[in-house]
């Protein structure tokens, strides 16, 4: 009678996804050729980005890709409180450091995707200058090199289903 209380919910495993992700934002090109900074926030933000991306894609799935991209965001937000945890931040700063941290993503995340979505160069240069180099370069200034590496990791995950994206070889293209 009361089964379903003890049921599992049937979240698809997406470590895969999650390490193929991280991967691809840590690529050393992004930090020795596109002059992002090798920081924790420049990390941080070529990390927004870069998952960015992947949920831009999932969104366009049918479900349970949505489940998935929540699933992938629950794991970055698990992560960065790991790490903060980890490196010696008190555990009463770590809720606030990650709230932190959640808020500015999404920001990004809205920026990212309407600058894509509205396939205006000027205005994603305009989000990367703002936000991946913190307004230290002009627009102007973005890496073509970047607008190109960002075009080829959309082209990539468009080209997967979510079976392909769960692999765990999704950004496999954009990585050297």
């Amino acid at each position: 009678m009361f089964g379903w209380l003890f049921r599992s919910r049937s979240v698809l495993d997406v470590t895969g996804l999650f390490l193929d992700l991280v991967a691809a934002a840590r690529n050393p090109v992004a930090y020795r050729e596109h002059g992002v900074a090798d920081s924790f926030e420049g990390r941080f933000e070529r990390l927004a980005l870069v998952t960015t991306l992947v949920l831009r894609r999932l969104s366009a799935l049918p479900a349970p890709a949505e489940a998935v991209g929540q699933e992938v965001v629950d794991q970055l937000f698990r992560h960065l409180d790991d790490g903060f945890r980890r490196s010696g931040v008190g555990d009463l700063s770590v809720g606030k450091k990650v709230k932190a941290l959640a808020q500015g993503f999404y920001g990004r995340a809205g920026a990212y995707t309407a600058a894509i979505e509205s396939g205006d160069e000027a205005q994603l240069r305009a989000a990367l200058a703002r936000n991946l180099y913190g307004s230290e370069r002009m627009p102007e200034d973005v890496p073509a090199g970047l607008l190109a590496e960002i075009v080829d990791m959309i082209a990539t995950l468009d080209s997967k289903d979510l079976a392909g994206l769960l692999a765990g070889d999704a950004l496999a293209g954009g990585r050297t």
